[in-house]
């Protein structure tokens, strides 16, 4: 067993020995006796540092949330062969159980065993979704759903995007948006047709009462190809300096597109992508900083992906990822630079939450410990 589980059993038997669910636990204890809990635990010195600091609470109790990749094993496993949590509305009594109060959607199918069926893509879906957010005091704060491939929309693509755009009204959504980059070329060219797409559909979104954003990788933050002598396509060969979502900002519309930084990837970013070569051809060198990105377009950035990652410089991304508050990510540092306080919504997420058959519960439990950490997180 891993440090980090170990930690994460000890902070689950902490619990249960009290006889107290989440809410309660929290509810029972001040700011500096869970703190202490916390450290009791064998979380990172960093993390217990953090949450004996003098500036308060960084992640409010309402801005607390989760994407539901992070539970997808308990959301898809059949509920007639387990008594662990299975399906959308078993997930979201743990998650109200845990201490959560909002979640991101990962798409809306589950196991077809479970309450509702397999597909709850629909309008009707959606209201079933929303009453059983609403049992479990949960309110869903955006979907890495649909957006249109085409370009101009097809009508095809266009009545669905609208479509989504209903079902987030009915489930109470602020944002709607996508796992992916606008565009996953390196080109200037192929950058500039992505924001004229996402510009129109953030119009699109605007008028249903919707903030559209896009989620991004360590990709995302990789110098744009954009000067220097062309290749046999006709395509630059090297960069100017400025990192692709840099540009994205840029020229795109303030008002109607937005953005959600996943913080794990972008310290990846950092790790992988500090170098460039210039027009002249010399190679340049560039660390990227992710406060430096968001800090002056703070209130475009209403989402992020709270993911936390262990330094591991023998890997190819530089990061492992392990649960909220175990990692080497700081945090307070982050949460604290951000400005707007109050305005953001950090969802914990981790890739490899699940455990498979090995440890079914392990994505709860991780999701549990998370928790912990995010309301002791202070500043």
């Amino acid at each position: 067993m891993s440090a980090h589980e170990q930690d994460i059993e000890i902070a689950g038997a902490l619990r249960r020995g009290l006889g107290l669910n989440r809410r309660q636990f929290l509810a029972a204890t001040t700011g500096i006796t869970a703190a202490a809990a916390v450290a009791a635990t064998g979380a990172t010195t960093r993390a217990a540092h953090a949450a004996t600091g003098p500036n308060g609470v960084l992640i409010p109790p309402p801005r607390r949330g989760i994407i539901l990749y992070t539970v997808r094993d308990a959301i898809s496993r059949d509920p007639g062969t387990t008594t662990l949590a299975s399906g959308f509305r078993k997930v979201f009594e743990e998650l109200g159980r845990i201490g959560y109060s909002q979640v991101e959607f990962a798409g809306y199918r589950q196991h077809a065993n479970a309450e509702g069926g397999a597909n709850l893509e629909t309008v009707e879906g959606a209201r079933l979704l929303r009453s059983w957010l609403d049992d479990n005091g949960l309110r869903a704060q955006g979907n890495h759903g649909f957006i249109p491939g085409s370009w101009p929309f097809t009508q095809a693509d266009l009545d669905r995007f609208k479509q989504h755009l209903e079902m987030a009204n009915i489930l109470g959504m602020d944002h709607m948006g996508t796992g992916n980059d606008p565009t996953g070329s390196a080109y200037k060219a192929d950058w500039d047709v992505a924001a004229e797409k996402w510009n129109a559909l953030g119009v699109i979104a605007q008028e249903a009462g919707i903030k559209l954003y896009t989620h991004n990788h360590d990709v995302a933050y990789s110098f744009l190809l954009d000067s220097g002598p062309l290749d046999a396509q006709g395509r630059p060969t090297r960069s100017s300096g400025v990192r692709r979502l840099e540009y994205f900002l840029t020229i795109s519309d303030p008002k109607v597109v937005y953005l959600e930084m996943d913080i794990f990837w972008a310290h990846v970013a950092q790790f992988k992508h500090r170098t460039y070569t210039a027009p002249d051809g010399t190679v340049q060198t560039d660390v990227f900083d992710p406060l430096a990105v968001v800090r002056p377009n703070t209130k475009r950035f209403p989402l992020f992906h709270a993911k936390d990652g262990r330094s591991n410089p023998a890997t190819g991304n530089g990061y492992d990822m392990v649960p909220f508050g175990t990692g080497d990510i700081d945090y307070a540092e982050f949460f604290r630079g951000v400005g707007a306080k109050g305005y953001h919504n950090p969802m914990y997420e981790q890739d490899n939450a699940p455990g498979g058959t090995a440890n079914p519960a392990q994505s709860l439990q991780y999701a549990d410990v998370s928790y912990a950490n995010m309301a002791a997180l202070r500043g």
